[in-house]
Order: C-alpha cells, then sequence, then structure tokens
C-alpha cells in the first residue's frame, strides 16, 4: 500500500482506468465473436452491422491506446478479409 497521498490517489485512478480498459475490451472481443458467428452462420447483413460497430469501438480504443494502433489494424484487416470472402462465395451462388 502507497503512503504518499499522491501514490495513493494514482492508485485509485488506476483502479478506475483498469475498469473502464477490461469493459472496453471485453465489448471489442464481444463483436469480433459476434462478426465471425455471423460469418458462420452465413447471415451476411447481420455480419456487416456487427463488423460496422467492431470497428468503431476498436478505433476509439486505439485512439484512447487501450489497445495497440497495429492490433487494431491487423484485426480489422482480417476481419475484413473474412467478410470480402463470405460475399464472393455469395455472389458466386446466386447468380446460378
Amino acid at each position: 500500500m502507497p503512503n504518499i497521498q499522491s501514490a495513493k490517489k494514482r492508485m485509485r485512478q488506476n483502479t478506475k482506468l483498469r475498469l473502464a480498459n477490461r469493459v472496453n475490451k471485453a465489448s471489442i472481443r464481444t463483436f469480433e465473436k459476434k462478426v465471425r458467428s455471423f460469418v458462420e452462420e452465413k447471415k451476411f447483413d447481420e455480419a456487416v452491422q456487427a463488423f460496422r460497430k467492431f470497428t468503431s469501438l476498436i478505433d476509439r480504443a486505439s485512439k484512447k491506446n487501450i489497445v495497440h494502433n497495429n492490433n487494431a489494424s491487423r484485426k480489422k484487416s482480417r476481419l475484413n478479409n473474412l467478410l470480402k470472402s463470405i460475399e464472393q462465395k455469395t455472389a458466386k451462388a446466386a447468380p446460378e
């Protein structure tokens, strides 16, 4: 336990920030899982909507340094490629 008053305050701040960061990271993981599950279920429209929400959340988190910028870019890129692949599969199946 800290003895100095400023260290005590810093400890309180760190606790609040840690909880806020955990909430943000959890929501990012949730929406990433939602996008992947919609893709598996072949629900393209819902997947796109979840991807937009995911993109918004992860961009805000990377802007606030909760998630590293490269990590955010990598996750967005991989999910976007996943969406493109299912879009191409549905586009090929539709004209027949």
